[in-house]
């Protein structure tokens, strides 16, 4: 007799269908099953469960019950599906073995059974976590409030800091940071607020009373002292230890509030709500506060009423040491919400990590029974997965008005909060003028400046006022009262009306300042010509157009403009220009192309964005005005030849660089047949001229005609390149104007420089200067060989640090600009005629060669030794006769011969 036992219920897996059930399979329709309802619902479920338990009997058992069972389930549920695929299969199976008959039939039996019992999912609780979402700038708002905010309450604080396992040291570590934080926000003192630590996990620990540190320094010292010590997680004893031992060294006095912070994840192990309630009867402010993954049911239960107002989160202690002053605040535990503060109140969210428990479907399982035959059942299959859940709730904190909300600091300035009024700039190098990051600049070159500023009606008084603002806040950063330059004001509209001459206000910052504040808009159209041309002649004390010898200073206009002009800018500008006035023109994008025909070079050029930027403008025109004093040699004629190096040690990226830097420093010249010529040679083994002296007579043809260099590579040779310069492009008949001084640029990476050292005496003792830059790791002692001198070399580290040096080029280009001219240094003369100096000029002495550069070769014949003959007959004899002339001359020589 079998014994009753209980046999247990194992998972199966679903057994895969052999070959002739692939085949059955494919004979078998795909009809829907029709669903059931009332009565035929049950009866097919109990037919289900029957034929279920017979899956699990011995495998031998005999088809024609299956049959049986599976005809019941076909007739509760009427439809032919199920016995039209049965049927099928039970004919295809007679060709295979008894036991995969049973095999495959029994798998069609396990999907119609699940698929009688549909999926069905259930949730359980599990670990949770908390994300409150909110804005970086309401973070950052909160933060600032609680560094300002103090607590200076008569109040006894004890943290409850759970030590457990379950919290883990990282997260203890957190919560210590937590406290820290707060106590920061707090007056400790003994008389103020005091804080006591007690650490719980198997049982709760004293760290130290309430009265053991009377300072801040003293309590952060010993809360980062606190070590974590492990166990499981009792907060109920906890908190009966407080109620018991009350706050060890608190004062027990009814004027005194208590606050309690527990610091939990909230997975302690007993019953605590009791042990809460009974604390907060007695008067005690319990706050709870999240670590890790917290429950926050428990922690629910935990705290004072209202809940929100009295859970955080330790994760994001800012949020929530500012939450906690909010509440002690609110409920007037803490002094009142500090002036100008305000208590906002903003949606924020808990997500809670949680287990999802899932039923996948049934299998056949043993039960316990009496009798000979074991009782088969249907037993669930679950699988576990975790869900997050989302909890919308209100938070509460404290906001206080942050000084440096304005933006204060301009320049890319930092401000810094020092209080609820004050604040700092930590301001970039370059700046601190002012407290508020004015550039620390100071116009100490001299020159004559004359401001001219639109008053037109198209412009707005918004507009006008902006444009005299900028004006005041420059004067005011970069004038001081030993500033040598003279400064004049004027305003134009439909008219011009100048203000103040240049010079009138010398010295005398407050007076000058007083006069910028007394302009007034004119109105009118915007005559920008008229105006120019007007200051040109009225603007300065002693204007070049009606004095014979100019003043020593250079000057300076500086176009403060917001609107297009009415009027025709191009003759008025170079009208000015031609008399020696430099034109700065400063305004809006949008004006770009019509500033830079008032100032004729993009580099006086000076415009904005968006009208918030104009102040960012001060060190760059401070700039401007002071380059027309050290850059005045721009104005003077120079024939300039840069040579580039497009060999393979440059590359072909870095080649690219090369012809950027060429052009930016040829905009800062004043490109035309009169002043400063440009050439340009890219050279490999070989030198090729892109264009030469006098291919092109405007800065924007030479700007455009720089793409046309193209990169070489193979091995460099910069001695060929400037043999190719001295013979090719420094020559007369390609440009060279005798009588101007001439250099040459050679930008380079300085790995093949030994072959042009006797090219480049050559050439400086001709007169041409000879700078050299060199790129990257550089073979020095060369590079200054070709240069000749220290002061004609610049060394730069990089490709991309090539842009920060144009400044120095300049200067250098300049200092040797100045210098005298010798007019016959380069020679003149081609085809190595000599110069000879006679008079303020130069004449050639040449042999075999005619003209006044030794151009053209002479034709003279030997009878009349050095004597020329008369155009007339050099024409004559050049002239081709014709036959019938010949045979007439041959005739008459006959004639005279026989007679």
């Amino acid at each position: 007799m079998m014994s009753s036992r209980l046999l247990p219920c194992p998972v199966r897996d679903e057994t895969p269908p052999v070959r002739g059930h692939q085949r059955c399979a494919r004979r078998g329709g795909g009809v829907a099953a029709a669903p059931l309802s009332g009565a035929r619902s049950r009866w097919r479920t109990l037919g289900a469960e029957t034929a279920a338990r017979c899956l699990n009997m011995h495998p031998d058992i005999h088809l024609s019950l299956l049959l049986t069972l599976l005809l019941l389930l076909q007739v509760l549920k009427n439809s032919h599906y199920i016995l039209f695929k049965v049927t099928s299969c039970l004919l295809c199976s007679k060709v295979l073995h008894a036991s995969k008959r049973v095999k495959f039939c029994v798998a069609l039996l396990r999907r119609i059974v699940s698929s009688s019992l549909g999926p069905k999912a259930t949730v359980q609780q599990g670990t949770t976590v908390q994300e409150i979402q909110t804005s970086h700038e309401n973070i950052l708002k909160i933060n600032s409030a609680g560094e300002m905010m103090q607590c200076s309450a008569a109040m006894d604080v004890l943290f409850l800091m759970d030590g457990s396992y379950s919290v883990g040291k990282g997260s203890f570590e957190r919560s210590k940071h937590y406290a820290i934080k707060l106590c920061q926000a707090l007056d400790i003192g003994p008389d103020q607020v005091r804080v006591g630590f007690i650490q719980f996990a198997s049982s709760p620990r004293l760290e130290f009373p309430l009265d053991s540190y009377t300072t801040k320094q003293e309590l952060k010292k010993h809360m980062k002292k606190v070590s974590y010590r492990g166990g499981s997680t009792q907060t109920a004893l906890a908190l009966k230890y407080v109620l018991r031992k009350g706050f060890p060294g608190g004062r027990n006095s009814s004027t005194v509030a208590r606050v309690a912070i527990l610091l939990s994840d909230g997975r302690s192990q007993g019953n605590t709500a009791q042990a809460a309630a009974q604390l907060k009867e007695t008067g005690v402010v319990l706050f709870a506060v999240g670590l890790r993954f917290p429950r926050w049911e428990e922690l629910h239960a935990l705290a004072s009423e209202p809940m929100e107002s009295h859970v955080f989160f330790a994760e994001h202690f800012y949020d929530a040491v500012n939450g906690l002053y909010t509440t002690l605040a609110t409920f007037a535990v803490c002094n009142a919400t500090p002036a100008g503060c305000q208590v906002e109140s903003f949606p924020c969210e808990r997500k809670t990590l949680e287990t999802v428990k899932e039923l996948q479907g049934n299998f056949m399982c043993w039960k316990g029974s009496k009798g000979y035959s074991p009782y088969t059942s249907l037993c669930p299959y679950y699988r576990y997965s975790k869900a997050y859940r989302r909890h919308q709730t209100v938070c509460h904190r404290t906001v206080c008005p942050d000084p440096c909300d304005s933006q204060p600091c301009l320049n890319g300035g930092t401000c810094v909060s020092e209080g609820p009024d004050d604040y700092n700039c930590v301001c970039p190098p370059g700046y601190g003028g002012d407290p508020h990051c004015a550039p620390a600049l100071s116009l100490d070159c001299s020159v004559d400046l004359l401001f001219l500023l639109e008053g037109s009606a198209t412009l707005t008084l918004e507009g006008f006022l902006r444009l005299k603002s900028f004006l005041k806040r420059f004067l005011q950063t970069v004038i001081g009262s030993d500033s040598p330059s003279k400064v004049g004001l004027a305003v134009f509209g439909g008219e011009v009306r100048v203000e103040a001459k240049v010079g009138k206000f010398k010295r005398d910052l407050r007076g000058l300042l007083k006069a910028v504040e007394a302009l007034q808009p004119i109105g009118g159209e915007t005559k920008t010509g008229q105006a120019l041309q007007y200051v040109t002649r009225h603007g300065f004390v002693s204007a070049p157009v009606f004095a014979d010898v100019a003043d020593d200073l250079p000057r300076v206009v500086v176009l403060l403009t917001a609107t297009p002009a009415a009027d025709d800018v191009v003759q008025p500008s170079k009208y000015a220009r031609d008399r020696e006035i430099f034109l700065i023109g400063l305004g809006p994008e949008s004006l770009r192309a019509q500033l830079n025909n008032i100032t004729g070079n993009p580099q006086r050029t000076l415009t904005y964005a968006s009208p918030d930027r104009l102040n960012a403008k001060i060190p760059e025109l401070n700039a401007k005005i002071c380059s027309v004093d050290t850059q005045g040699c721009l104005g003077q004629a120079v024939d300039l030849v840069f040579a580039l190096d497009a060999s393979g040690g440059v590359g072909r990226d870095n080649f690219s660089t090369l012809r950027d830097f060429v052009r930016s420093v040829t905009v800062q010249f004043d490109i035309n047949r009169d002043v400063a010529q440009v050439a340009l040679v890219a050279y490999g083994r070989k030198a090729t001229t892109v264009f030469d002296l006098d291919t092109h007579e405007t800065g924007s043809d030479i700007l455009k005609a720089v793409d046309d260099a193209n990169y070489v590579g193979g091995v460099a040779s910069t001695g060929s390149a400037l043999l190719h310069i001295h013979s090719n492009v420094l020559t007369v008949a390609k440009g060279a104007r005798p009588g101007v001084n001439k250099a040459v640029v050679v930008v380079t990476d300085g790995s093949a420089g030994g072959d042009a050292v006797v090219p480049a005496k050559k050439m400086r003792d001709n007169g041409v200067s000879v700078f050299v830059i060199g790129i990257g790791d550089v073979q020095r002692e060369k590079l200054l060989q070709i240069a000749g001198a220290e002061e004609h070399m610049i060394s730069v580290p990089f490709y991309e640090d090539l842009k920060y040096f144009e400044d120095v080029l300049v200067q250098m280009l300049c200092s040797e600009v100045k210098k005298p001219v010798n007019l016959c240094s380069p020679n003149p003369c081609m085809n190595d005629g000599v110069c000879i100096l006679s008079g303020g000029s130069f004449r050639c002495q040449c042999q075999g060669f005619e003209g006044p550069h030794c151009e053209t070769r002479s034709r003279r014949p030997s009878s009349r030794g050095d004597l020329p003959r008369p155009a007339a007959l050099r024409k004559k004899s050049r002239q081709k006769k014709s036959h019938q002339e010949l045979l007439h001359h041959y005739k008459l020589h006959r004639r005279r011969h026989t007679a």
